[in-house]
């Protein structure tokens, strides 16, 4: 099990991660390419899917939070051993500091 300064880190790697998938202009080019891909077929479910992920801090930072914890936890030798249960409360306590930060850091930007 994750303990807190373990779970900060991870939600601010999550957060950091999320906001470089979904806002920072490195990865224009991607999204650029993947919102042209569903322009070509706008009812495709599938493609629609896909636009909502890549568009969606929340979505988006879900998977993310889920891909760094599981990548930490078996970096570390601490995936076996541990009921999935766990694990899953920990990918719901990253992925909630994460969005914790996403939130303060919009306040904020808006007050600031």
């Amino acid at each position: 099990m994750i303990n807190l300064p373990e779970l900060a880190l991870l939600g601010f790697a999550g957060y950091r991660a999320t906001q470089l998938a979904v806002h920072d202009t490195i990865l224009d080019p991607v999204r650029d390419r993947l919102h042209s891909w569903h322009d070509k077929r706008p009812a495709s479910t599938v493609r629609e899917t896909v636009i909502s992920l890549i568009s969606c801090v929340y979505c988006m930072g879900w998977w993310i939070s889920g891909a760094l914890l599981a990548t930490y936890l078996l970096l570390t030798d601490r995936f076996t051993g541990v009921p999935l249960l766990i694990h899953g409360i920990e990918w719901l306590a990253v992925a909630g500091a994460a969005v914790l930060i996403n939130r303060a850091d919009d306040t904020m930007g808006r007050i600031g």
